[in-house]
């Protein structure tokens, strides 16, 4: 059997590599546009805080989008605009939110690691070192989502309780937008 060379004039991307990034393009939109739409509903409920929290990750999920968009060009491979449909608008609650929030980024997680996971065994560096930022980014990321649900079970939603979790937040946005994750 023929072993194919990684690097060639044209490409220094693998057909797999390429397909399971343009898939990570297509999760890291999708993860846009779901933090866009919870962003929205939280703001119409007037939780001012997670809406600007929400926001914020919205923009950063285009930003991680564009980071392999850019990678996948870069290695001679075709970076694919994924088409965005099926995001859900309405929520129960601010909880619920935040709980689906965490379910996601543990899904983006185990993607990100079934990419490292592929490019460590076809013994492309390059992607594998690149895709390290992700890994470190997705740690951050479940950190801050975990640290945003244990806000329901320790301050709790009765009486002013989902006033002062829409506070704290706002403190956590602010932590993300001074660089956290």
């Amino acid at each position: 059997m023929k072993h194919k060379e990684i690097v060639t004039l044209q490409r220094s991307l693998l057909h797999d590599t390429e397909k399971l990034l343009n898939q990570q393009v297509e999760m890291e939109g999708k993860s846009s546009a779901y933090y866009l739409s919870m962003a929205s509903w939280c703001q119409m409920m007037g939780y001012e805080n997670a809406s600007k929290y929400l926001y914020t990750h919205s923009d950063e999920e285009r930003m991680h989008m564009m980071k392999l968009f850019s990678y996948i060009n870069e290695a001679g491979g075709h970076a694919i605009q994924p088409e965005i449909t099926g995001i859900r608008h309405h929520f129960n609650s601010l909880r619920e939110v935040f709980e689906l929030i965490l379910e996601h980024e543990i899904q983006v997680t185990k993607s990100i690691n079934s990419i490292v996971d592929h490019a460590f065994s076809v013994k492309d560096f390059a992607t594998f070192s690149f895709m390290q930022w992700y890994v470190t980014e997705q740690r951050e990321e479940e950190t801050l989502a975990r640290r945003a649900l244990e806000l329901f079970e320790i301050i709790g939603e009765e009486g002013v309780g989902l006033w002062t979790i829409d506070q704290e937040l706002g403190k956590l946005h602010a932590t993300t937008a001074e660089g956290g994750a």
